[in-house]
């Protein structure tokens, strides 16, 4: 039942009307100042209400960024173990530790340092990268250029 309260208003804020809505009210409490003489009250009503919608966007906004950001990670990992030749190591990789990113960071720095020698759509994974550049290298190495 919250969840569907909660995609309910997330769907709703994000509305024209709820735009409508938000834009009537602070025009409604400009329009109100002078009968309330611009009181501290009337300031604090205003104050009081727009800080209590804000606290609970937060939390909604939240939760649609992590359904988002999970649906998301799922299409990826679907995408990695569908292709021939990528490296599984990246399916929910967002679930490694910072180190665990860190080091395969490295490496694809690496691969891609090595690949601005060369096309990087020839390589697949690091380690195909690596084997790659190796035999480009002994290629290069028994049939030098003439100049």
């Amino acid at each position: 039942m919250f969840e569907r309260f909660a995609s309910w208003g997330t769907r709703w804020s994000g509305s024209t009307t709820a735009f409508i809505l938000a834009s009537a009210s602070i025009v409604l409490w400009l329009v109100t100042g002078p009968m309330f003489h611009w009181s501290d009250t009337w300031q604090l009503v205003a104050n009081t209400v727009t800080t209590v919608i804000t606290f609970l966007m937060v939390f909604l906004i939240q939760r649609t960024q992590n359904k988002d950001s999970l649906a998301m990670q799922l299409k990826l990992n679907e995408v990695v173990a569908a292709i021939e030749g990528a490296s599984n190591r990246l399916i929910s990789v967002e679930d490694l530790s910072e180190e665990d990113l860190r080091t395969l960071h490295t490496h694809y720095s690496k691969l891609a340092e090595m690949a601005k020698e060369h096309r990087l759509t020839d390589s697949h994974s690091i380690e195909e990268a690596e084997a790659r550049h190796e035999d480009k290298k002994e290629r290069r190495n028994q049939h030098p250029r003439v100049k």
